[in-house]
């Protein structure tokens, strides 16, 4: 089916404002110019809903962008693998992108949206570090396994992850394109990979607990970012961390009241279970600090609270440094992707008081539960005002479709991030 592009209304006919008209040459798009790629995105979205398996992308208007995000909204989990798109003509240098944003972002919805029981948190940590590979050979990596983890002091991880007869996994991976191993880590990047989520003791219930497949959300979304950065020509430094366990009950599994003892030398009261992403980030962001990065960078589908304050439709960014933040936003604006800042203060790093550790791990009631999970997160990091951001990522997953999105992984995010890695030096 041939699909065409136009900034004209539709005749009568076809309804006011309608966004589709159809011929014997094919459908064609109906677009207000300052909506263009919103109306593209929904357009696909229909138009895959009627069953239509293979698309011509003809006539004037189809740039990469376009293309883009008709791919965006007529993408869905069930038949992608099946659909077929002959794309509109671009230039060399834009097939050459698409042709990677469709392997890396498409790798990242599919990662997300894959099923528990066939992701353990190894598994996990070998699909990020397989795609890496496919892109460079400017790597080194190792897993740090289950005992592992509490011989080496990775607590947080360990702790998480020792309810599960699939044992946690830290993912410590090296970018080094200079091939010299004295050069230093210019970024960290840092993921939250929970593989499940049931809540431990602090049980979800079902309506809550069926999506967490995308727990590991953060995990597969900043290894994307770095893999479209690798692709568009990264040249230095950047270390990675994956942060990866079950949440599960068992009788291992860790319990309300138990104390985890940082390397770093805080402790830290476990108040709720359900509050398990911090934990396994602590680790994460401690070896980020060791390894004296200029910036540092985490990403986790981390709190409820911040999709009750964006909703599916932003990522949240969370930061202490004004300059840092805004070169993600222009970033995230460059790449016509969505992010909003939520307030991180100084006085959020006191709203998890404890009577038995250094500080809890759920925070106060009635407190901006996003804000005091990142606050959380600024005991891990020595100069935690400068350099560094954290994602709270509220558009990772979809539980139901919407006129932009199938139900399911977005992938939104890993273009903003591979476009922040490129401004970085």
């Amino acid at each position: 089916m041939s699909i065409f592009l136009s900034s004209k209304a539709a005749s009568a006919q076809w309804g006011k404002s309608a966004l589709l008209s159809y011929s014997d040459g094919g459908i064609t798009i109906h677009y207000k110019k300052e909506l263009k790629l919103d109306a593209i995105q929904r357009a696909g979205r229909k138009i895959e809903s009627q069953g239509i398996g293979h698309c011509k992308l003809e006539g004037e208007g189809w740039d990469l962008e376009a293309n883009w995000h008709f791919w965006l909204g007529y993408r869905q989990p069930k038949s992608h693998h099946i659909a077929k798109i002959e794309w509109s003509k671009l230039s060399q240098k834009e097939v050459l992108e698409l042709k990677n944003r469709l392997l890396i972002i498409d790798w990242t919805r599919d990662c997300i949206n894959q099923p528990a029981e066939e992701q353990s948190p190894m598994q996990l940590a070998q699909r990020c570090t397989d795609l890496l590979a496919s892109f460079t050979r400017h790597i080194n990596y190792k897993f740090i396994v289950g005992d592992e983890l509490k011989n080496n002091n990775y607590m947080g991880l360990y702790t998480v992850g020792k309810g599960s007869n699939r044992p946690p996994v830290l993912l410590e991976l090296d970018y080094n394109p200079s091939k010299n191993n004295d050069m230093p880590v210019t970024v960290c990047l840092i993921g939250k990979g929970i593989t499940f989520d049931s809540g431990g003791y602090s049980l979800k219930p079902s309506s809550f607990m069926e999506s967490m497949r995308s727990d590991m959300g953060g995990a597969a979304l900043i290894t994307g970012a770095l893999a479209l950065a690798i692709a568009r020509g990264l040249n230095y430094r950047v270390k990675l961390y994956l942060c990866c366990a079950d949440n599960l009950v068992s009788g291992s599994a860790f319990k309300l009241g138990d104390i985890i003892n940082y390397r770093n030398k805080v402790s830290v009261e476990i108040e709720n279970t359900d509050a398990e992403g911090r934990l396994v980030l602590a680790d994460g962001l401690l070896c980020a600090d060791s390894d004296n990065a200029k910036y540092i960078i985490d990403c986790a589908t981390l709190t409820g609270a911040a999709k009750v304050a964006v909703g599916n439709d932003y990522q949240s960014l969370l930061s202490f440094d004004d300059i840092f933040a805004s070169k993600l936003l222009q970033s995230a604006d460059n790449e016509h992707e969505a992010f909003w800042r939520l307030p991180l203060a100084e006085f959020h790093r006191q709203q998890f008081p404890s009577s038995f550790a250094d500080i809890g791990n759920s925070g106060l009631p009635n407190t901006a539960g996003a804000s005091t999970a990142a606050a959380f997160l600024s005991y891990f990091i020595k100069d935690y005002r400068n350099n560094w951001l954290h994602i709270d990522c509220s558009a990772t997953f979809r539980k139901s479709a919407t006129a932009l999105w199938a139900t399911g992984a977005t992938g939104v995010g890993v273009r903003s991030l591979a476009n922040l890695l490129l401004t970085l030096k």
